[in-house]
């Protein structure tokens, strides 16, 4: 008589084993690390995943959301990314493109924005994305999906948060 012994008693009797026991595959790094920095016309979301930084400048990726139902030739949208450079040091901000982003995730097409850098007064919007950017100090996340995005953009525009940390 064969005697089974570990796991190959187990998958001959069919018992499952406990979750431990299980091999597990990781979960994936999440894409996105955005944090709200403010709502007025737009809910503006940094994303911290996309901070590259050289020197004094640094370079992010932010996520407009625009309210529920907003459409222009005929489509739906979510909002845009637009990819900035800030000087850390200057406290200047220069908006380099955006795309849009159609109700549902589709994004583009990416026109650049060829306006000069300017200074990036405070209260506004670019203050508060070079606040994040050319901070050390990374914040907790306040969401991690562009759809998580679009829900604590649309949240912020209804009035229905507290002011941005």
């Amino acid at each position: 008589m064969r005697t089974l012994t570990g796991l190959a008693f187990v998958a001959a009797v069919g018992l499952s084993l406990p979750v431990a026991a299980r091999t597990a595959e990781p979960s994936p790094a999440p894409e996105h690390g955005f944090v709200l920095t403010g709502a007025g016309r737009f809910a503006i979301l940094a994303d911290q995943m996309t901070i590259v930084r050289d020197g004094d400048t640094v370079t992010m990726r932010a996520f407009q959301v625009t309210e529920p139902g907003f459409t222009a030739g005929g489509h739906t949208y979510w909002g845009g990314w637009s990819k900035w450079r800030f000087d850390c040091v200057g406290m200047t901000a220069d908006r380099l493109d955006f795309a849009s982003v159609r109700e549902g995730g589709v994004e583009g097409p990416t026109t650049p924005d060829t306006a000069p850098a300017y200074h990036a007064d405070p209260g506004g919007d670019a203050a508060e994305l070079l606040a994040v950017a050319c901070s050390t100090d990374a914040r907790s996340p306040d969401v991690f999906t562009l759809e998580e995005a679009v829900t604590l953009g649309r949240a912020a525009l209804a009035g229905e948060l507290d002011q941005p940390r």
